[in-house]
């Protein structure tokens, strides 16, 4: 086989699943069918915007920068410490592009997440903003910068990931092609005999093997792990098991799925087992080892069906409605009378202000108050000075209203 040949990827998909990987799909998808139905949408796409700020803490922590939730709501609104400013920079750059994918995705025009087209498009949008220190980089005893949006291409860019050498950067756009031709979710012509295509079944497999073997190619200089991440996030979303956005795989990958230490370098470790080369005549007949793919994408889905059941039961409507009671008797500066008005908008997604008085049975001057508090601590929030309030969750109120949803 050539060294540089695109098929290096291969197998690039698990075409017969057995053992764990039939029921892992299964259960998956019902699970996912299931997060957030009993909530109403308004409260859900305001869930949603927690999750992106929860995705990128755990995917900023995988690069190694714990950068607090408060930190990222402050690097949201502009500001900026000079000790971390490019640490918020990213920060604020990861969450705005899931944004776009969420948007994208219920307004019906989400892309395929596989066409390189659309990868180009998540690292631009990503180091749009960047500083010339976030963009220098070195290969060998030469540095280079950067520029969003583009593969490797230049001998500098040519890199060693541990053990494993990616492809050389003049071959990386034959390879992203490729990639596209085998996990295309909406095939182009000549594609159809080799894309992945429509069943959801094979789409939730494609989202494990495309997710390891987009990073075995390492298309860019620098922010491959993210932009691989957010590809996943969007394929989930494809698929049919993006719930919404009230799930995202990020933190599954940084905390793996046993205790503490353990479970954080599990990502890394099945992820270096899957550069394996092939193991002998009964492994496939691929260039890469099938049999440690499989092994990475059981894990890969274990992790994804772990985060979509633990977000279930943050966010069961019972439950979070008790905790938000909870929130209300425990923080100083909120009348007893404000847990009639986040239960109201909670259950019917948004109220108008001036129904304040009769939720709260208050006086109206003492009802306006009340709701001021909320507005106050960012509990409720409009979208025009005088239009209804709906239910926010800002970080502030993560240990009461969703424990451990932070590491």
């Amino acid at each position: 086989m050539n060294v540089e040949s695109p098929t290096q990827i291969e197998p690039a998909r698990i075409d017969a699943p057995a053992g764990d990987l039939p029921d892992l799909v299964a259960e998956i998808a019902a699970k996912a069918e299931g997060l957030g139905r009993a909530l109403h949408p308004q409260t859900a796409l305001h869930l949603a915007s927690l999750v992106r700020l929860m995705n990128t803490y755990y995917s900023n922590l995988i690069e190694g920068h714990r950068t607090r939730p408060r930190d990222i709501e402050r690097a949201l609104a502009g500001e900026r410490d000079d000790d971390q400013r490019d640490l918020m920079a990213e920060a604020a750059a990861h969450y705005r592009v899931q944004e776009a994918i969420d948007r994208a995705a219920v307004d019906g025009e989400l892309p395929d997440p596989a066409d390189p087209n659309f990868i180009l498009r998540l690292h631009r949008d990503f180091y749009a903003d960047a500083s010339i220190d976030m963009l220098t980089g070195r290969g060998g005893e030469r540095s280079f910068v950067m520029t969003p949006g583009e593969w490797r291409s230049r001998a500098e860019h040519d890199v060693q990931i541990g053990r494993h050498i990616p492809p050389s950067s003049a071959r990386v756009a034959d390879f992203m092609s490729y990639f596209f031709s085998r996990f295309a979710f909406e095939p182009k012509d000549g594609m159809r005999m080799t894309a992945v295509g429509a069943g959801k079944a094979k789409r939730i497999l494609a989202l494990a093997t495309a997710h390891h073997r987009f990073n075995w190619i390492h298309p860019f200089p620098d922010g491959n792990g993210r932009v691989s991440r957010l590809m996943s996030h969007a394929m989930a979303l494809k698929a049919g098991i993006g719930a919404h956005g009230l799930w995202s795989v990020s933190r599954g990958l940084a905390r793996g799925l046993g205790p503490g230490d353990a479970g954080r370098t599990e990502y890394r470790k099945y992820m270096a087992a899957a550069d394996a080369p092939r193991q002998g005549d009964r492994d496939g007949r691929g260039n890469l080892s099938e049999a440690h793919l499989v092994g990475f994408a059981e894990w890969f889905l274990k992790v994804c069906l772990d985060q979509i059941s633990y977000m279930s039961s943050l966010f069961e409507l019972d439950t979070l409605s008790k905790r938000i009671e909870r929130h209300v008797l425990i923080t100083d500066g909120l009348s007893p009378e404000s847990n009639w008005l986040l239960q109201e908008a909670l259950i019917r997604g948004e109220f108008e202000r001036g129904a304040a008085p009769r939720l709260t049975g208050l006086p109206e001057r003492s009802a306006r108050r009340v709701l001021k508090e909320l507005t106050d601590a960012g509990l409720l929030a409009s979208d025009t000075p005088k239009g209804p309030v709906s239910l926010r969750f800002p970080s502030d109120t993560q240990d009461t209203l969703f424990p451990k949803l932070f590491a």
